[in-house]
C-alpha cells in the first residue's frame, strides 16, 4: 500500500511539472514566431542587406522577412530585387515603404511607378497598386533577374 500512496502523492507534482513544461513550450514557440507586419528600421543605422549602405530614405525602403526569422532591410527596392535574384531566400513576407505616404505595402498590394532619384538608382517608387497602378511585384522581380548594368555594392 505504501507504494500506491506514494504514487498518489507524486501525481500532483508530476501534473504540475507537465503543466509548467507545456507553458514553457508555448512561451518559447510564441517568442520565436515570425513577425506580423513590418519591423522597425533604424534610419541611417540599419545596413542594406544587398549594398551595405545605410537605409536612410524611408520613401524607398524595403524589408524582406525570411522564414527562418531573419529580417533584412534594403535602401532601395532595386536592392531587394537584386538580392532575391542572387539568393534563394525562403520568404515569409515582403514590405515596401510607400514613396509618398508614411506606411508600408505588402508585395500583394504594391505597385511600382517611376520615382526618384532613389538611393541606388532603381528609381522605383512603391504605391498602392489598386489606386495608383504601376508594375506588380512579379513584373519587377522577373525583370530584375537579368544582370544589372552596374553593381552598386560597396567595395565592388
Amino acid at each position: 500500500m505504501r507504494s500506491g500512496s506514494m504514487l498518489r502523492s507524486l501525481l500532483p507534482a508530476v501534473a504540475a511539472v507537465a503543466v509548467l513544461a507545456g507553458g514553457l513550450f508555448l512561451f518559447i514557440a510564441r517568442a520565436e514566431s515570425l513577425p506580423d507586419g513590418p519591423q522597425t528600421i533604424v534610419w541611417d543605422k540599419t545596413p542594406c542587406a544587398h549594398c551595405r549602405m545605410a537605409v536612410s530614405e524611408p520613401s524607398f525602403a524595403a524589408q524582406l522577412q525570411l522564414t527562418d526569422g531573419r529580417v533584412l532591410g534594403f535602401d532601395d527596392p532595386g536592392c531587394l530585387f537584386r538580392y532575391l535574384a542572387a539568393n534563394d531566400a525562403p520568404i515569409h513576407a515582403v514590405y515596401f515603404h510607400h514613396v509618398r505616404e508614411e506606411r508600408w505595402l505588402t508585395r500583394e498590394r504594391v505597385g511600382f511607378v517611376p520615382a526618384g532619384p532613389s538611393p541606388m538608382a532603381s528609381n522605383l517608387g512603391a504605391v498602392e497598386r489598386a489606386r495608383d497602378g504601376g508594375l506588380t511585384f512579379a513584373e519587377v522581380r522577373d525583370g530584375a533577374a537579368a544582370p544589372a548594368k552596374a553593381d552598386h555594392r560597396v567595395g565592388n
